[in-house]
């Protein structure tokens, strides 16, 4: 029994060993992984314009099926919507001037 904790605890230890050798500065990885994150923000911005785009023009063709039909609650479906298509194209400019 005691053979084996022995044999365990000496396996551990060289493994951690191992781990926190590997482990170095950290830096370059960090570095590394600053810059691929960054890299995303173009991309993903873009995305995020075009998504509230397609929201906007949704938004426009339910706001003139309501006015069309006469629907009292026009007001209200407008602000949603255009308040939603508003809001994608902020929290993405805003993003992107925070992280960047």
């Amino acid at each position: 029994m005691n053979r084996k904790k022995l044999f365990y605890t000496a396996a551990c230890l060289v493994a951690a060993s191992s781990y926190l050798l590997a482990q170095g500065n950290g830096s370059a990885g960090i570095s590394e992984a600053t810059t691929m994150v960054t890299s995303y923000f173009d991309p993903a911005t873009k995305l995020i314009y075009a998504v509230g785009a397609v929201v906007g023009l949704i938004g426009g063709v339910k706001v003139y099926s309501k006015f069309s039909s006469g629907d009292p609650d026009t007001s209200k479906t407008a602000a949603s919507w255009f308040g939603a298509c508003i809001f994608l194209i902020v929290a993405a400019t805003i993003l992107r001037s925070f992280f960047l």
